[in-house]
């Protein structure tokens, strides 16, 4: 992609830093605009995730029983794989898959891989080492958040 065809790039004002500094963070992401979609998109599903198993645990779970940590667990994982479906769907993979029900089973099937991750990841840092379930929970959506790119490229999106 040339510069002009970048929508965003500011021509004739490379004196200015600021300006500068703005073409230059709008060059890095027109390097490979879906990780850095996905990237973004990623950490709004982790914010979905975190704030529903936040209050869940904070309200009507509790996360010291282990059955609760994992009901908790499961729920913002709905909660965050609706979400990611449909914003990876449209904003960082632009699937113009026509059988929507074929994508997002594909799409779910991937994340149940990705879910017994979380909940394996939670049970040995929470129930197995008893730490923090919030740090558990944190270290939890790193791995998850790689595990989920990758399925999405190479089984759901695929071009």
């Amino acid at each position: 992609m040339k510069k002009k065809d970048k929508p965003l790039i500011i021509e004739g004002h490379d004196h200015n830093p600021v300006i500068k500094f703005w073409n230059w963070g709008w060059g890095i992401y027109y390097k490979n605009p879906e990780i850095w979609n996905y990237l973004i998109v990623g950490v709004l599903t982790t914010v979905v995730s975190l704030v529903t198993y936040f209050i869940l645990t904070a309200t009507i779970l509790n996360p010291k029983d282990e059955i609760e940590l994992q009901i908790a667990n499961v729920i913002s994982w709905i909660a965050a794989v609706t979400f990611a479906y449909f914003t990876n769907r449209i904003f960082v993979f632009k699937s113009h898959e026509k059988n929507i029900a074929k994508e997002a089973t594909k799409f779910v099937g991937s994340r149940i891989l990705s879910l017994f991750m979380d909940m394996a990841t939670m049970f040995i840092i929470v129930s197995l080492c008893h730490q923090n379930d919030k740090i558990g929970k944190l270290v939890s959506q790193v791995i998850v958040t790689i595990a989920n790119y990758v399925l999405s490229k190479l089984l759901v999106f695929k071009k």
